[in-house]
């Protein structure tokens, strides 16, 4: 299991967070997993379907309904929502498909009486230019994508975006016009890791991380927020295969552990993590509620994750249809982005942005700094086996060992 798990995250964060991100280079093959259906009428592009746009015709109270028309030259200009993902791209296809799920998902649930018009694309790099023109010729009233971050730089290059468009991933660019930044970062988790840490009053804290490159940018991230925010590092042990350190961390109240790792890694560590330490992490640590093993493996682990995830009970979260047939836990979380950008980007569109966010999204709470989306995820824990929202009504209480005068003496 551990095995198989390391295989599917590891697939996931190299197609998505590392090379979105420019990290590392992304591998040559495609995820293994097999291509999600569709939440209406099978219709995401293949590599051998000629260029085409996908076409979503909303209607109330009816779902969207989707057909495929080929993209004419000169056709007359329709106004819609036009997606664009690199649906045809062998190592980001499974991730943009899942994207799209939820982005018609949500335009199934919210009515914006124009329909949905996919430009799919191998490389946007190259090809985001080309596509962004044929959707504003072709009546585009507001503009999701691209999903790459290469794809979003080179869309950034144009200084003037004259219609509202939500870029589904992260770049550095100051922007007047009406281009806005909205992506997952794992980075952001660590910063709000270090801000709640804080809040709970934490004062020192002691960084556990690995040698891959993911771990380091965790560690980076929350080192600085941790710091911003008048905490102390007391140190950083990079496990190397020794646990000895480990086992010798200060307990003097104040003090935390941040676990800058992915789950097969942190559930090898936890263990030899006092309990008496408060330890925090990222998304990266949790599988899910179906692998209870790794669960308890990290009991008492503090983390942050989606309430689409974490809190199926959200009144967010169940106005939304789930997948069919359901998805991986890394593609599901890709899922409720797409959800989330769809309504984002309806508020874009209205310039209703005062009146409108923070939105309670079902990726977590959003707010708009300058033209870019910030994410509050759900402070969560794991225990029992299962994660938890610290707010949960079902939160179990946490385990307490019986004084040790209480015990029979031998």
């Amino acid at each position: 299991m551990a095995s198989v798990l390391k295989l599917t995250r590891g697939l996931l964060l190299a197609a998505l967070y590392v090379s979105m991100f420019g990290c590392a280079t992304a591998p040559t093959t495609p995820p293994p997993a097999a291509a999600p259906a569709p939440v209406a009428a099978p219709v995401a592009p293949t590599p051998e379907t000629p260029p085409a746009v996908v076409t979503g015709v909303v209607s109330e109270p009816a779902p969207v309904v989707l057909s495929i028309t080929p993209a004419v030259e000169g056709a007359t200009a329709e106004p819609h929502i036009a997606l664009i993902l690199p649906l045809k791209s062998p190592v980001f296809g499974k991730a943009a498909e899942a994207v799209q799920q939820g982005f018609v998902a949500a335009a199934t649930m919210q009515n914006s009486g124009f329909p949905i018009r996919v430009y799919p694309a191998n490389d946007e790099k190259i090809e985001i230019k080309t596509l962004y023109e044929q959707a504003i010729k072709a009546g585009a009233v507001a503009v999701a994508g691209p999903l790459t971050r290469s794809g979003v730089a080179a869309l950034a290059e144009n200084p003037n975006l004259i219609v509202p468009t939500l870029a589904l991933n992260v770049v550095d660019s100051k922007r007047t016009d009406q281009l806005y930044f909205f992506g997952l970062p794992p980075e952001a988790e660590a910063s709000q890791t270090a801000q709640l840490a804080a809040k709970a009053g934490m004062l020192n804290a002691t960084i556990v991380r690995t040698d891959t490159t993911l771990s380091k940018r965790l560690s980076q991230a929350f080192a600085e927020k941790w710091k911003k925010s008048g905490g102390k590092i007391q140190g950083e042990i990079v496990y190397a295969g020794d646990p000895a350190p480990l086992r010798l961390l200060d307990t003097t109240p104040g003090n935390m552990v941040f676990l800058a790792a992915e789950t097969d890694q942190a559930r090898l560590l936890r263990p030899y993590i006092t309990t008496l330490l408060p330890v925090y992490a990222t998304s990266q640590i949790f599988a899910g509620n179906s692998n209870n093993m790794i669960n308890f493996d990290l009991a008492e682990v503090r983390f942050v994750e989606m309430p689409w995830v974490i809190q199926p009970e959200h009144a967010a979260v169940m106005v939304y249809p789930r997948a069919n047939p359901p998805l991986t836990l890394d593609m599901d979380r890709l899922y409720a982005f797409g959800i989330d950008a769809y309504r984002v980007l309806q508020v874009l569109y209205r310039h209703n942005t005062i009146n409108a966010l923070p939105l309670d999204g079902v990726t977590g709470k959003l707010y708009l700094t300058d033209h870019l989306l910030e994410r509050d995820a759900a402070p969560s824990v794991l225990r029992q086996g299962q994660g938890y929202a610290l707010d949960s009504k079902n939160l179990p209480a946490q385990y307490q060992p019986p004084p040790a005068d209480s015990l029979p003496k031998p």
